[in-house]
C-alpha cells in the first residue's frame, strides 16, 4: 500500500481565482498590461524592433527622437527603441532567472530545514540569519567584482542573496506542514526525508512562493540593472536595459532620451510586477481568504 500524497496548495482552481484577483481591481489590471506589455517586446522583438539593435552609424549618432527613429539614437548611431525592445528579451530573461534560481534553492533548503529540524534546522537557518543580516547591495557589489564583471556573474550574486528570503518562508510553512496528518501517515509508511520534501511538503509551499516569486522579479529587475549600471552585470553591445542608462548617463544633458527611456522601461515594468505581486498576495494571504 502506497503512502498518502497531499494535496497541493495550487490547484486547478488557483489559475482561475487568480486571474479573477487581477482583474478585480483597477491597480492590478494596470500592473498586468504594463508586464503584458513587457512580455510581448521580449517575445515579438524581431517583429517589433525598426531597426537592428546594434546597427552602428556616426552619422546618425545621439539623434533625438523623431520619425525614423521613435526614441532616438546612442552615441554610435544605434536605434534606442529597437535596444529597448531587444533589452526587454535580456531584463526579462535575466530577471526570471534570477528569482527562479532564488527561489527553487530556497525552497528545498527551507522546506528540508524545517522538515528536519533539530540541530540541522538550527544550523542552516544561523547561517542564513548572517546572509540576510548582512547588506544586501554591498553583498552583491563584492560578489560580482569578486567573480568579474560578466551577466552570469550578476545574475549569480542576486540570485545568492534571495536565498534565504524564500528559505525562512519555506521553512516556516514545513515546519507547520510536518505535523499535519497526511505527513505523519507518509512517515508511517516509511517514506524518508526527500519523498516527504518532494511529494508532500514542495506541493504546498508553492503559492506563497509564486506571491514572493512575483514580487521579487521587479526587485531582481533593479539589481541586476544596478549591477549592470555600475559595469558589473551585461557588458556591450548586449541590449539591456541597465547597461543602456549607464552608458547614456554620460549625455544625460545633451541628449536626455538615451538614459531616461530605458530607465522608463525598467521602472513601469517593475511596478507592473509589484502590482500583480500584490494581487496574488491578497488572493493567497488566510487573513483575506473568505474560504
Amino acid at each position: 500500500m502506497s503512502p498518502p500524497v497531499s494535496r497541493p496548495a495550487v490547484d486547478q482552481r488557483f489559475g482561475g481565482e487568480l486571474l479573477r484577483q487581477i482583474l478585480s481591481s483597477a491597480s492590478s489590471r494596470f500592473g498586468l498590461c504594463l508586464l503584458l506589455l513587457a512580455i510581448l517586446m521580449a517575445v515579438f522583438a524581431p517583429l517589433i524592433a525598426t531597426h537592428d539593435p546594434n546597427a552602428i552609424d556616426m552619422s546618425a549618432r545621439l539623434l533625438p527622437p523623431h520619425a525614423d527613429h521613435w526614441a532616438g539614437t546612442d552615441e554610435v548611431g544605434r536605434d534606442i527603441f529597437s535596444r529597448i525592445v531587444w533589452g526587454a528579451r535580456a531584463s526579462l530573461g535575466i530577471s526570471l532567472g534570477v528569482v527562479a534560481v532564488g527561489a527553487i534553492a530556497g525552497l528545498l533548503i527551507g522546506g528540508f530545514s524545517g522538515l528536519m529540524g533539530g540541530w540541522i534546522d538550527a544550523a542552516i537557518m544561523r547561517f542564513m540569519d548572517i546572509v540576510m543580516a548582512l547588506p544586501g547591495l554591498v553583498v552583491a557589489l563584492a560578489l560580482a567584482a569578486a567573480l568579474g564583471p560578466s551577466l552570469i556573474n550578476a545574475m549569480t550574486a542576486i540570485a545568492v542573496l534571495g536565498i534565504p528570503g524564500y528559505c525562512r518562508i519555506a521553512r516556516g510553512q514545513a515546519l507547520a506542514l510536518r505535523q499535519q496528518g497526511f505527513v505523519q501517515a507518509a512517515r508511517t509508511f516509511g517514506a524518508g526525508p526527500w519523498h516527504l520534501l518532494v511529494r508532500h511538503i514542495v506541493p504546498n509551499l508553492l503559492a506563497p512562493m509564486l506571491v514572493i516569486a512575483t514580487l521579487d522579479v521587479g526587485n531582481a529587475m533593479i539589481g541586476v540593472a544596478t549591477l549592470s549600471f555600475i559595469g558589473l552585470g551585461a557588458q556591450p553591445p548586449l541590449a539591456e536595459w541597465g547597461t543602456m542608462v549607464n552608458a547614456g548617463q554620460a549625455y544625460i544633458l545633451s541628449a536626455w532620451w538615451y538614459a531616461a527611456l530605458p530607465g522608463i522601461a525598467i521602472l513601469l515594468t517593475a511596478l507592473g510586477f509589484n502590482l500583480v505581486g500584490d494581487a496574488i498576495g491578497d488572493l493567497v494571504d488566510p487573513k483575506r481568504r473568505r474560504s
